[in-house]
C-alpha cells in the first residue's frame, strides 16, 4: 500500500489516522524517565508514613502497577507502537506534599519509550489514589512530565 508523505507523521495522504511505520529502523537501546506527585492532605501522608492505610502497602501496590502499565501501554494508546520493554523501575517516596513518583523504562527497540515512562507514572499516580481515597478525597495528580530520554535518532535529552 503507497502512501504519500502527510506533514503529520501520524496521518495518511487522505488526512486518516495511522500507526508511522517503524520496521526499517534499526533496534536501538532506549530510555526514558518521567515523575509526577500524587498530592495529599497531611492525614494521608501521615498514614503512609505510619504504615496505617487501611488498604494496605500503598506503595507496594503503586510500583506494580506502574510496571505493570509501562508493559501495557500500547493497549491504551492506539498509534502506541508494541515494543519490548525490556526494563522498568518505578520508585516512589513519601514528602511532606504527597507521593513522589519515578519511573524509568528501557528497550532495544525501534522507538522509544517516552510514552511507556508517562504511562507507568500516571498509572502508579492513581493506584496511590485509589489506595487513599477512603481517608481523603482531597487528593491530585501534578506535574507528569518527561525527565529524560536517550537513544534514538533524536538522541538524549534532559529536562533543563
Amino acid at each position: 500500500m503507497s502512501e504519500q508523505a502527510h506533514p503529520f507523521t501520524h496521518l495518511d495522504a487522505r488526512g486518516h489516522a495511522r500507526m508511522v511505520d517503524v520496521t526499517a529502523k534499526t533496534p536501538t537501546v532506549r530510555t526514558a524517565t518521567a515523575e509526577g506527585l500524587v498530592r495529599c492532605p497531611a492525614a494521608v501522608v501521615a498514614a503512609l508514613r505510619d504504615g496505617t492505610v487501611p488498604k494496605g502497602d500503598v506503595l507496594a501496590v503503586a510500583r506494580i502497577a506502574g510496571i505493570q502499565a509501562a508493559k501495557r501501554c500500547a493497549e491504551l494508546l492506539p498509534l502506541a507502537h508494541v515494543i519490548g520493554v525490556h526494563a522498568a523501575s518505578v520508585d516512589l517516596e513519601v514528602t511532606d506534599e504527597g507521593v513522589r513518583i519515578g519511573a524509568t523504562v528501557g528497550t532495544a527497540d525501534r522507538t522509544g519509550v517516552e510514552m511507556e515512562a508517562f504511562t507507568a507514572v500516571s498509572v502508579a499516580a492513581l493506584a496511590v489514589v485509589d489506595m487513599v481515597k477512603g481517608i481523603d478525597k482531597d487528593v491530585s495528580i501534578e506535574g507528569v512530565r518527561l525527565v529524560s530520554k536517550s537513544g534514538g535518532k533524536s538522541g538524549d535529552w534532559v529536562r533543563g
